[in-house]
């Protein structure tokens, strides 16, 4: 009796290791830094909290959070922001499989990008209710305020729906009014208020910058409420574009309607 006892007792622990081994095989980002009501579904998080793809992740009011993904991106949501986690795959030996859908439901967010947008731009999308955007080694912010609005730091954006693709270089502005409007670019004058506060707070984070996360940095005391738009990305287009951008234009559009 004793002895099948113990032989329970390690089957359990065998079990447990094995679901243990393989949430970690399967992890995508690390909480690095929060503060306030941050969620995964139902589940309250914790600061180096391991999140999986498949998940949503959630800001309450006044909260932020900060996650940094296994291939070092980094992603800053704001306040009462919804962010899926829709697709992520990466292996630093396996180029090929990368992958990085994301979804930004409401709210706001910051991207600093990382491996898988290097090694292949088409392997990264953000799908927002009003474009997908693609990206090429990129920081950029979006708010979705009705319309949404763009803000790129370094490299360049793609941004892609109904009405065609606008390519957005390092610091211009973009405006997305619906899905079936063509992205256009606006001059800083013409930001929101909103939008412009929200770009403002997630710039203040501390040690975001592009190229990745300083070591032990935390989450900036201001808030405020940024997001992202997008729908389709159109992978030739943006890909033409984003060589564009980086001869030197700062935005270039391509007016024909996007194709499924």
């Amino acid at each position: 009796m004793q002895r099948q006892a113990i032989l329970r007792t390690l089957g359990w622990v065998a079990i447990a290791l094995s679901a243990a081994f393989a949430t970690a095989a399967q992890a995508a980002a690390t909480v690095q830094s929060m503060r306030g009501d941050v969620r995964a579904g139902t589940t309250q998080l914790t600061p180096n909290a391991r999140v999986i793809s498949g998940t949503q992740i959630t800001t309450g009011a006044g909260a932020q959070a900060v996650l940094k993904f296994d291939d070092g991106q980094t992603v800053v949501l704001n306040e009462n922001t919804a962010f899926r986690i829709t697709d992520f795959r990466y292996k630093q030996e396996e180029p090929r499989g990368d992958r990085a859908v994301f979804d930004l439901l409401r709210g706001a967010l910051r991207v600093v990008s990382g491996a898988v947008a290097s090694r292949s731009q088409a392997s990264f999308q953000l799908r927002v209710p009003q474009a997908t955007i693609g990206i090429r080694g990129t920081d950029f912010m979006v708010s979705i305020v009705n319309p949404a609005i763009v803000s790129v730091g370094t490299g360049s954006v793609g941004v892609s729906n109904a009405g065609g693709t606008t390519v957005f270089g390092a610091g211009s502005f973009g405006s997305v009014a619906s899905s079936s409007a063509l992205p256009v670019a606006i001059p800083a004058s013409a930001v929101p208020s909103a939008a412009s506060a929200a770009f403002s707070s997630m710039s203040a984070v501390p040690g975001v910058v592009a190229g990745g996360m300083a070591p032990g940095a935390g989450v900036s005391a201001a808030a405020s409420s940024m997001s992202v738009p997008a729908a389709v990305l159109l992978g030739t287009a943006v890909a033409v574009g984003v060589a564009a951008a980086a001869n030197g234009d700062n935005a270039t559009t391509t007016h024909h309607p996007a194709t499924p």
